[in-house]
């Protein structure tokens, strides 16, 4: 007589079918929402999108200026950048903005110094002390709807200076974790040589004069011997307490020289020769704005990243300037 198999064990490998079918079907529901919720990548831009945004996009750029985004736990404090003299926020950061919201921070651009020269495009003109109070208030603005207690700031050339200023001379350190400065022109520049003849000359104040009626202020007070220069270093040629400071130069800078000039003092500095770490790399003074490993140094120090960095020397900026 045929010995019948129990019922319980006819049914395990149905069961067993059933679980794994089950599990599966659990997995892919989990993993759905996951990736229905996840934000798409903004592309980096470069130099086409930086022309184009510099006549059609001046006042925005991807990953900027996003008023309703609020700081994760892993990036606390938002980034205020400030584009260069003759530029606009839309050019200057097609690559950093986008990359550094990629990265989950908050993004922040501001155009200062707009005369009626400007046009809507051409920053930096005004008066650089006005500048700063432009950003103070800009600054007051993004820590009021992120609930942050203080920013990051990355500043190329005169977007460096005019934060010195505001930290130096208006307190503005107090709000300021870490600073990251591209050939910043702090110290002011002898044009090569141009500034240092033109005072040997007496010619600086008549130049001086001239830019005041042709309201560009801001340009020839990044000169090395302008009142501007000499009254941000006149309490000393050292750095506020209490922020990070980060400064990235090249030596084939002919905007800002000698290009050495770009460096800080202070307690807590780290000036960068880009090429002491990518010898190929000849990025000029305005190519820092789509260097890769300018801005692979800047991710670092916004990062708290170990003071030894070196970044993947690949991507280099315009050989300009």
């Amino acid at each position: 007589m045929p010995v019948t198999e129990p019922s319980s064990r006819k049914l395990r490998p149905v069961l067993s079918a059933a679980a794994v079918c089950a599990a599966t079907a659990l997995t892919f529901s989990a993993a759905a929402p996951a990736q229905a919720d996840e934000t798409p990548k903004l592309r980096e831009g470069g130099v086409p999108e930086a022309l184009w945004n510099y006549v059609s996009s001046p006042g925005a750029v991807p990953g900027a200026n996003d008023w309703s985004c609020r700081p994760s736990a892993e990036h606390p404090e938002p980034v205020v950048m400030l584009p260069g003299t003759f530029f606009n926020l839309g050019a200057n950061f097609v690559k950093t903005a986008p990359r550094l919201k990629n990265a989950g921070y908050c993004v922040y651009a501001l155009n200062y110094g707009h005369t009626p020269l400007s046009l809507g495009r051409v920053g930096g003109l005004g008066p650089n002390r006005e500048s700063a109070a432009q950003l103070d208030a800009f600054v007051d603005k993004v820590l009021a709807s992120t609930g942050s207690a203080k920013v990051n700031i990355i500043g190329h050339s005169l977007g460096g200076s005019v934060p010195m200023w505001w930290m130096k001379k208006m307190g503005g350190a107090r709000k300021v974790d870490k600073y990251v400065g591209w050939a910043p022109s702090s110290h002011g520049t002898n044009l090569n040589g141009i500034a240092d003849l033109g005072t040997e000359l007496n010619l600086m104040g008549f130049l001086t004069h001239l830019s005041n009626v042709a309201r560009f202020p801001g340009v020839i007070e990044q000169t090395n011997t302008s009142d501007y220069t000499r009254e941000m270093w006149a309490d000393g040629d050292t750095v506020p307490d209490g922020p990070r400071y980060t400064v990235v130069m090249t030596k084939y800078d002919t905007v800002v020289t000698p290009y050495a000039t770009q460096a800080l003092k202070g307690t807590d500095v780290d000036n960068v020769v880009l090429q002491d770490l990518c010898p190929t790399d000849r990025a000029g003074h305005m190519g820092l704005f789509n260097d890769d490993p300018t801005l692979q140094i800047t991710m670092n120090a916004l990062a708290d990243g170990p003071s030894d960095f070196r970044p993947v020397c690949r991507d280099f900026g315009l050989q300009l300037l």
